[in-house]
């Protein structure tokens, strides 16, 4: 056992080079664009729902908490890769530690499970607010939103570590270029000359475990409410009126989600590997892009603190303080 640990050991590259996207090298610069632009929106997008959150006291609500867990991790994600995506393109800086690789990999994994569950917690709290409107405030209290947000966080640490774990082990004997833009699971995996069924089994396990649950829950919750909704006019208005931005947010989400997942494992050799790649990339930097415009167009509250901003209005200034 001694002696293979120390094999392992010998065979763990000090660094791995992320390749970008094989195939399109000559136009690095030119996806660049998009991917920085993208970043930028969704950078200023969501600092700027997170400042409308804490400094205005009408958003001091569940919905708005949710809203503000979501732009956390949607940060989180797009800045552990992007960074170093930017780096390939524009200063040919492929190098990444191996430490390093891995960090990018937990963060990246671990919030992209936590953004799905964030999605299926407001699912859950619309379904309250619209079902159950005068125990609302009662049922979701700030203590109760903590705690089942670190449970969420818990839930995709817990269930991305082991991988970590595997993967800082294994032997690498295939070389150490990544065709990727980032350090995703099953791409340094596959570097390995030794057996990772157990990691491809376990990583499509933990996706159908984690995205199956959230939208089993999510179904759920919606076909509750439209039960409830059906009862009259009012409540049908306030169910579609609470509910469509969410509708877009899981749509961004979960799309190009299940279409990178399935076109893996069942298309591999249908898509070139551009294909999978470019889909790996949007699908965690479409989300946190949209995320803000579509709240920020679709929920009233936040559409009018954000007019209320622009007009300089001391109203703003007055509840900031």
């Amino acid at each position: 056992m001694v002696m293979s640990v120390q094999n392992n050991t010998d065979l763990t590259p000090a660094s791995f080079v992320l390749n970008g996207i094989p195939g399109l090298e000559d136009i690095h610069i030119w996806i660049s664009f998009p991917f920085c632009s993208m970043y930028a929106v969704a950078m200023m997008g969501n600092c700027g729902l997170l400042y409308l959150i804490v400094f205005e006291d009408s958003l001091h609500r569940p919905m708005y908490y949710f809203l503000a867990m979501l732009s956390l991790t949607d940060l989180v994600i797009c800045s552990s890769i992007i960074p170093k995506a930017l780096c390939i393109f524009w200063f040919h800086q492929k190098e990444i530690g191996f430490d390093d690789c891995l960090v990018q990999m937990f963060f990246t994994h671990t919030f992209t499970g936590v953004e799905s569950g964030v999605l299926m917690l407001m699912a859950l709290d619309r379904y309250i607010a619209i079902c159950y409107p005068l125990c609302y405030s009662t049922i979701l209290t700030n203590a109760i939103i903590a705690k089942i947000g670190i449970a969420t966080f818990l839930r995709g640490a817990l269930l991305i570590i082991p991988i970590i774990f595997v993967i800082k082990y294994l032997p690498y004997c295939r070389g150490n270029i990544i065709n990727h833009t980032y350090c995703d699971h099953m791409s340094v995996a596959k570097l390995s000359c030794g057996n990772v069924k157990v990691n491809a089994i376990y990583g499509l396990m933990v996706a159908l475990l984690i995205g199956g649950f959230d939208i089993l829950c999510i179904t759920v919750s919606y076909t509750m409410r439209a039960v409830v909704s059906l009862s009259s006019a009012d409540a049908r208005q306030k169910a579609f009126s609470t509910c469509t931005a969410h509708i877009c947010a899981i749509v961004f989400s979960y799309s190009p989600a299940l279409f990178s997942l399935f076109s893996h494992w069942f298309g591999g050799h249908t898509f070139p590997p551009s294909c999978h790649i470019i889909v790996a990339n949007i699908y965690l930097l479409l989300p946190p892009t949209m995320n803000p415009i579509v709240y920020g167009v679709k929920m009233k509250q936040i559409r009018d603190c954000v007019i209320r901003i622009l007009s300089g209005s001391k109203d703003f200034k007055a509840h900031s303080i």
